[in-house]
């Protein structure tokens, strides 16, 4: 899965129609409605709009025919494997009916090129190792930490040790767990499930 890096706008002519799309990061439902306020042109035919953010999605086709602008959107932004993403599509009609079929076409086409074209990252996501440990083996894990350039999310003393929380790379998961029972001697107590970021 892919995020963008920033805003990214094409601008696109068909059949003397004018296309104005607009591809920018969300990370909540609050703020695609900030930026759909800011997006939204009183002046255009249409101002059609699809997001998605993780599992969570919605689009509208205001006023276009159904399913002919937001939904292949949303198609657009699932074929480039983009996650946190809101795309808006402002339409000026230029006189030249497309139909339902070149309407799919040009809202969707549009916004897969906007998304091409666009400066994006991969997402790479990151689980929350939770465990403590004896007072004894805090500077195994703090080793291990410094070592591997893990992020510490907290640290807490208790009576009986030190409670850790560390952010690392679901893809290394398992060695780091691995290398933290070595270094403690299986001394580690696990706290929790993981929780995925």
């Amino acid at each position: 899965m892919y995020q963008l890096v920033g805003a990214s706008v094409l601008e696109v002519e068909i059949k003397k129609s004018r296309f104005i799309v607009t591809c920018v990061p969300v990370h909540s439902a609050e703020e695609v409605q900030n930026e759909l306020n800011r997006l939204n042109r009183a002046d255009a035919t249409h101002n059609c709009w699809a997001w998605r953010i993780g599992e969570a999605y919605r689009f509208n086709d205001d006023g276009e025919p159904g399913g002919s602008a937001g939904r292949p959107m949303l198609a657009a932004i699932d074929g480039q494997s983009m996650d946190g993403v809101l795309a808006h599509v402002v339409r000026y009609f230029g006189g030249i009916k497309l139909g339902v079929g070149g309407l799919v076409r040009a809202y969707g086409n549009s916004v897969a090129e906007c998304l091409r074209t666009a400066e994006k990252q991969e997402i790479i996501p990151y689980v929350h190792l939770n465990f403590s440990v004896d007072f004894s083996d805090t500077y195994a894990v703090y080793g291990l930490i410094n070592q591997k350039k893990l992020c510490k999310l907290s640290e807490t003393y208790t009576s009986d040790g030190v409670i850790f929380e560390l952010s690392v790379q679901a893809a290394v998961e398992s060695e780091i767990r691995s290398r933290l029972n070595d270094a403690t001697r299986a001394r580690i107590t696990w706290i929790d499930e993981d929780i995925h970021v």
